[in-house]
């Protein structure tokens, strides 16, 4: 192993919210299109995706490491939420929201700070957090001036744009990562995905909402107890449920698959 920093994109979206591409697509292309030692899944107002991506990723054996979180929607703009165990409710203060994350011995951190759009927390919100008396409203990262850590992502909504935007650390490690952000020893790198991939992205994201749409009427008519697909095995179950059945057979499958191979070229 070289002493190259670990690599972490920490903002990732999945079918599950507003992405295009379901989890076994991006964990496919995360393995072998990237040199990614850590990504988020930060799926909007939701970690059931993030936390059957985790699993999956682990019983595949995949070397990236998953982290839980969550982009939430606050007052004060999108807020990501990171190493969550539970959902975060949206719609509240910056400032509540950010101490709801630490309670939970979570890390948060502005999702798209200062960009002049409502979605976005502004810079007069942001310096007011970081003075504020209370360290648990603080958020994790936002600019080195303000004596924060630094952070890239790529805030992808389909697979080939993780790893637009990166983190590095030192160590390889989630838990690596988490404390170098506590302890201001992140880099940022990349770019935010330029206007062209964007259009292509809202196009698909455009066909996605409309076959939602449909897969929600056909539930409602059937009333089967089914829904739209959010990318992971049980995800069209309502309430969602991860399927750990299905990754047992998958995870058979790659187990013997080697073997068949040696078998066929014998023949």
């Amino acid at each position: 192993m070289t002493d190259r920093l670990g690599r972490a994109d920490l903002h990732i979206h999945t079918l599950a919210s507003d992405g295009i591409d379901p989890i076994a697509t991006i964990l496919d292309f995360v393995e072998s299109s990237t040199d990614l030692d850590v990504i988020a899944i930060t799926d909007h107002e939701r970690i059931d995706a993030a936390v059957a991506a985790r699993r999956m990723a682990r019983d595949l054996g995949h070397r990236v490491e998953i982290v839980v979180g969550e982009e939430v929607s606050t007052l004060g703009g999108h807020l990501l939420g990171l190493f969550l165990t539970e959902r975060v409710r949206p719609l509240r203060s910056l400032r509540t929201t950010i101490g709801e994350i630490h309670e939970q011995g979570g890390l948060a951190i502005p999702a798209h700070p200062l960009v002049p759009y409502p979605l976005c927390a502004q810079g007069w919100v942001l310096r007011r957090l970081i003075n504020d008396r209370d360290p648990m409203v603080r958020p994790d990262a936002f600019a080195e001036q303000h004596g924060l850590a630094t952070v890239g992502n790529s805030d992808a909504h389909q697979a080939l744009a993780i790893g637009t935007g990166w983190s590095t650390f030192p160590g390889r490690t989630a838990e690596d990562m988490r404390q170098a952000i506590l302890e201001r020893a992140t880099h940022q790198h990349g770019s935010f995905h330029g206007t062209g991939r964007q259009l292509a992205t809202f196009g698909d994201q455009l066909r996605k909402y409309r076959s939602d749409a449909q897969a929600a009427i056909r539930a409602t008519v059937r009333r089967d107890g089914t829904g739209r697909d959010l990318g992971y095995p049980g995800g069209r179950h309502r309430p969602p449920r991860f399927e750990e059945e299905w990754m047992a057979r998958r995870t058979a499958v790659a187990e013997t698959a080697p073997v068949d191979a040696e078998q066929n070229r014998g023949r």
